[in-house]
């Protein structure tokens, strides 16, 4: 075994879930992901906790959309519901074999299906005792344009990382942004503002991503104004929707285009109430991630980017909007750029002024 998957299986069962005597732990694995999968299944038989392992397979996702009838797609198994509400913790492993097999995917179809599944992952999410891992897979080493080895060591890199010690590193953003009312981000083809007033900044230092890097925040729902040009292909479902750029009123998406899946974009952002809004307003701070690999868990953490999300707030921190849309989207500020809380600079051209 690679020493830094029984690394990351320490970290995974020993720091980012709480795991006790007599828990039930998921581990939800990608067939590709058995050898980290295995890895964390020993670590919780070890802390005396109840392991079930939970496989995916290729292609399963492809079967369902292009089997299942409507009532079915409406329709969760009772199994993953039970477990939502019984488990104790769950550890997620996606090990994607081809991230565009949903491509073709009537997009109609996947907005049923999220608004089905949505209220069981708000149970998961509310107790807060799951972390999420994508395992260097030969496809996801493709999306980055890296051999494979190149792929393991920029994951690797990213998250066998010192996380207590980030903990602490955050918590000068965290309180800017809690003392803060109004945020400002100004790039490229970029002015936008929202209120965050009320708002907490919320820590993420490996405790729900792996890896992870960042301090994010819940803007007040009807506040965004202004607009924004997104710097990388926003990845969704499997689809790569580039060129992005959204016009904000009144706190909804009054207009949005993109150079790639316009339509896609379109549809996602109409899916319900709550998908035009922003949900969140994430700064990222893992300076081990220094490339974007069309892969939001990553992308999302470039130090020196920050990412404003269409849809659904977590609770956490007091965000209020709803949505069965989660979608990230990232600004890369360093090559030009800054963000403003209250009129004073708090990031600059990728480098924190804190």
């Amino acid at each position: 075994m690679d020493q830094r998957i029984e690394k990351l299986a320490q970290i995974l069962t020993n720091y980012s879930i709480k795991i006790k005597e007599g828990d039930q732990i998921i581990i939800d694995y990608g067939i590709a992901a058995q050898e980290l999968a295995l890895a964390c299944y020993k670590h919780v038989l070890k802390l005396g906790a109840i392991p079930n392992m939970r496989v995916s397979i290729p292609g399963e996702e492809v079967a369902f959309y292009e089997f299942a009838s409507e009532k079915q797609l409406q329709t969760a198994p009772l199994t993953i519901e039970y477990e939502a509400k019984n488990a104790n913790g769950i550890i997620r492993l996606v090990a994607p074999e081809n991230t565009k097999e949903l491509t073709s995917t009537d997009p109609h179809k996947m907005g049923m299906r999220r608004k089905t599944i949505f209220p069981i992952k708000e149970i998961m999410l509310e107790k807060n005792n799951w972390v999420l891992f994508y395992f260097p897979t030969l496809a996801l080493a493709q999306d980055a344009e890296m051999s494979l080895e190149e792929f393991e060591n920029f994951v690797y890199d990213a998250c066998l990382v010192d996380w207590k010690a980030e903990e602490e590193r955050q918590e000068k953003l965290k309180q800017a942004l809690d003392a803060g009312k109004q945020a400002r981000i100004v790039a490229k083809n970029t002015d936008i503002t929202f209120s965050i007033d009320g708002r907490q900044g919320i820590k993420c230092c490996g405790k729900r991503n792996m890896p992870d890097g960042e301090v994010f925040i819940a803007p007040v729902e009807d506040t965004t104004e202004g607009h924004i040009e997104y710097s990388f292909p926003a990845m969704y479902g499997g689809r790569e929707v580039s060129g992005v750029k959204l016009t904000f009123k009144n706190g909804k998406v009054i207009e949005a285009t993109a150079e790639k899946n316009e339509e896609f974009l379109k549809e996602m952002i109409a899916l319900d109430e709550g998908a035009s809004k922003l949900g969140e307003f994430g700064v990222a701070t893992n300076f081990n991630i220094q490339r974007h690999v069309k892969q939001i868990l990553f992308d999302e953490k470039i130090g020196g980017s920050i990412h404003l999300a269409l849809g659904m707030a977590y609770k956490e921190g007091n965000g209020q909007n709803e949505s069965s849309l989660h979608w990230d989207m990232i600004l890369d500020l360093r090559q030009g750029g800054y963000v403003e809380i209250d009129g004073k600079k708090i990031l600059e051209d990728g480098t924190f002024l804190l």
